[in-house]
């Protein structure tokens, strides 16, 4: 499946044109490297998005072309959320 829909059918990303536009930006990774919205996803893979400040890692575990909004969450596990905004240490 190709990045952009597996990213909105997981509901990671609400909007397949906002997914495209993410990996067109380079703010989207698959497998730590810069992914194109072309890239296929498979099982096992994982896909590091940038929303902002904030990085959300997560693994695929699953590829589905269709799925009810409550089982979406069931497609992927998150491994981990970090927020890129860092103290400066900045003295006043």
């Amino acid at each position: 499946m190709r990045l952009d829909k597996y990213l909105k059918v997981s509901r990671l990303i609400k909007r397949r044109s906002v997914a495209n536009e993410a990996c067109d930006a380079g703010r989207i990774s698959l497998n730590g490297k810069v992914a194109k919205a072309s890239a296929e996803v498979k099982q096992g893979d994982v896909i590091t998005i940038g929303f902002g400040n904030r990085n959300v890692t997560v693994e695929v575990l699953t590829v589905a072309e269709t799925v009810r909004k409550e089982e979406a969450k069931e497609m992927y596990r998150y491994l981990s959320e970090e927020n890129g905004a860092t103290e400066s240490g900045e003295e006043k």
